[in-house]
């Protein structure tokens, strides 16, 4: 048995479904789940919070490397308190995309996100997981959409949780933020040479999910890893 902790990389762009898909692909596993987008929108948020510029990289990184926050469940616990709603919102998230353009920042940023490397296994998502971060994933996903489903799919999220929304701002806002992830300096939004290609625009989550786990357990087979974890889904 190959004694390195597997990981699948789940990467795309903002409204992809990467985080639902990642998440339950973890719970069907049993492995642990890193939302790694969730790390970049908690320095934006303390960054908004405490009134630093988004182009302040020394204290962009003074809050990255200070950051008190634990994952425990479906909490993002932060200082204490859950703010997994603050962190959906439009200003934190265009916040969390151009800070996460600063190399410094992302430097910061970078063990922490190893850290969550443990057994029996991780799925990870982002934007750099299969490309940086963990480049020797045993499976690498890239999601994409187009940017009409995905500003409809952010426009719900966002409804559904009672917070105010406009969709044509919406794509207007991924379509910039697709622009600056993609044409950043440092560890630009593509897929990896290796990852496997899945447009969610046409598909629903469920098959999105049956996609993922299909080809992880056969990458799985074929690295000779093993995983005691039952299928729940």
């Amino acid at each position: 048995m190959n004694r390195i902790v597997p990981v699948i990389a789940i990467d795309g762009p903002t409204a992809s479904g990467k985080g639902t898909v990642a998440s339950r692909v973890a719970d069907s596993l049993g492995w642990h789940f890193l939302d790694s987008g969730s790390i970049y929108r908690l320095v934006s948020l303390q960054a908004l919070r405490s009134g630093v510029a988004f182009d302040d990289a020394e204290r962009l990184v003074k809050i990255a490397s200070r950051l008190d926050v634990t994952f425990d469940g479906e909490e993002v616990v932060l200082d204490g308190e859950d703010v997994k709603d603050k962190l959906r919102q439009e200003e934190v998230g265009n916040g969390a995309s151009k800070l996460a353009a600063i190399p410094a920042v992302r430097s910061a940023l970078l063990d922490r996100q190893k850290g969550f490397r443990k057994g029996p296994g991780l799925v990870a998502d982002g934007r750099d997981m299969g490309s940086v971060v963990f480049s020797d994933s045993v499976l690498k996903i890239f999601l994409t959409a187009s940017v009409e489903a995905r500003a409809e799919r952010r426009y719900k999220q966002l409804i559904d949780k009672g917070l105010s929304a406009n969709l044509e701002r919406l794509v207007l806002d991924l379509r910039e933020r697709d622009e600056r992830d993609t044409n950043r300096a440092v560890a630009p939004l593509k897929p990896s040479a290796d990852a496997v290609l899945l447009d969610t625009t046409a598909l629903t989550a469920d098959q999105a999910v049956i996609f993922v786990l299909e080809h992880a357990r056969e990458r799985l087979i074929e690295s000779r890893f093993v995983s005691n974890a039952s299928d729940k889904s």
